[in-house]
């Protein structure tokens, strides 16, 4: 039997782990497609030995888009059940990702129950982590610390983890000399920024970038690249700081690659939509066709209470022009810890602006369900059109709470008699079509 350590090392070797199988029948692809996708960094499947209870994905802009959603506590939302809850709803209504970004308490027992009960793909930020794992303040941490939790939450069976290895001493001379609008607003990317300031060394997770490459190689660990200067306002989008990152970034796939680590490169938040389209594809040129991981993209800054929406018009675009995995956005965002409410709108958003880029690009059997609907409407068949909904409760919730009168219960309350489909539907058979 040929030994491989990551699914990229197995790929390369011509192997057809379960996992590559699994993905090639849930995409409809031929597996020796997808096994030289993989093996050329451009779809990776993040699928860590130790996590036991994943159900593969694959992630890439060939395959259907996926999904992340971030939860996780902080000091003042801090009930790890209220965030198990949320993580069961995230998975029952499609997310193929989760992100735990717990930023107080004990964070070990949940990451390893996510691990050990969760079958989508599992992500961490472990910067995040670390003065929590110590409890000790920012700047009395080591390099040494930093890498001992990375290699902490590979043990731990997670799939992938983001690190701003790109943010170097460079960057914070960049950032004074250019005077963003709003800085460094990537949370890990300002903690980074604040231990190089404090301690005067340089990244430890670029400086270190080849222990850390170990790390993940051993466990087939993701890396999700960062992006620290990533524009947290539409005013510093496209600048120098981000792009001199992304290149970097691309240096760092390279290195990765060259270890059978696979990546996923992160992406823009803040983007006026007519600049969607330009970011994606300059990603794909520098970074090699690596998976692009986008948050949003936010295409206004002036819509708080509204994001999700906002991010999903940034999804779409992003996605149709090559982004692979869209981190969703909730109506919380910029203001609160999203509660369970908030989680499920800004799934629904960011799997509507998927599945409309899926259907943009092509990609196999993504309008099936559309053109299911389209029949379902054409009958009206109301509870064919629930089964084909993205929220099929929230369909018949909205129906069922504004009924039409009795005798034209098949239409319903906004045209009544007046339905273009029952007129339709009776002048093309034939039959007299009463309105009053």
């Amino acid at each position: 039997m040929i030994r491989y350590t990551t699914q990229m090392d197995a790929a390369r070797k011509g192997i057809y782990t379960e996992e590559l199988v699994k993905v090639a029948e849930k995409e409809r692809m031929d597996k020796e497609v997808l096994r030289t996708l993989v093996a050329e960094g451009k779809v990776a499947i993040c699928a860590n030995k130790n996590h036991k209870a994943l159900d593969p994905q694959g992630v890439g802009s060939m395959l259907r888009t996926k999904i992340n959603v971030n939860l996780g506590v902080s000091r003042d939302c801090k009930d790890y059940d209220i965030e198990m809850q949320k993580v069961m709803a995230a998975v029952n209504m499609g997310a193929e990702a989760i992100m735990d970004l717990s930023s107080h308490g004990d964070t070990r027992p949940f990451r390893q129950k996510l691990t050990a009960e969760c079958p989508a793909m599992i992500g961490t930020v472990p910067v995040y982590d670390s003065v929590i794992h110590y409890q000790r303040d920012l700047a009395t941490l080591t390099a040494k610390d930093f890498i001992d939790v990375v290699r902490m939450h590979a043990e731990d069976g997670v799939d992938f983890v983001t690190l701003h290895c790109g943010i170097t001493r460079k960057t914070i001379e960049q950032i004074k000399k250019h005077k963003r609008k709003m800085n460094i607003v990537s949370r890990g990317g300002s903690l980074v920024f604040a231990w190089m300031s404090m301690t005067g060394e340089e990244n430890p997770f670029y400086e270190y970038y080849d222990e850390i490459l170990e790390i993940c190689e051993k466990h087939d660990v993701t890396i999700s690249l960062g992006d620290a200067c990533r524009p947290g306002c539409l005013a510093d989008s496209t600048d120098v700081c981000q792009i001199e990152e992304l290149v970097r970034l691309g240096e760092l796939t390279k290195r990765a690659w060259a270890h059978n680590v696979q990546v996923m490169v992160e992406g823009p938040g803040h983007v006026p939509l007519n600049q969607v389209a330009a970011n994606m594809q300059v990603q794909q040129s520098i970074c090699m066709g690596a998976p692009f991981y986008v948050l949003g993209p936010i295409v206004t800054d002036i819509a708080p209470g509204y994001d999700h929406i906002t991010s999903a018009i940034g999804g779409a675009v992003a996605a149709m022009n090559g982004a692979a995995f869209l981190c969703y956005v909730t109506p919380a965002e910029h203001l609160a810890l999203p509660n369970v409410e908030d989680v499920k709108q800004g799934i629904i958003a960011s799997k509507i602006a998927a599945h409309a880029a899926d259907i943009a690009k092509g990609i196999p059997g993504a309008r099936e369900m559309d053109d299911k609907m389209a029949d379902a409407r054409r009958v009206l068949d109301w509870e064919a059109q629930y089964a084909c909904a993205l929220d099929p409760e929230t369909a018949r919730a909205i129906r069922d709470s504004r009924k039409p009168e009795e005798d034209h219960e098949e239409t319903c309350s906004m045209c009544g008699k007046f339905c273009a489909v029952r007129s339709m539907n009776k002048a093309l058979s034939g039959e007299y079509i009463d309105i009053l």
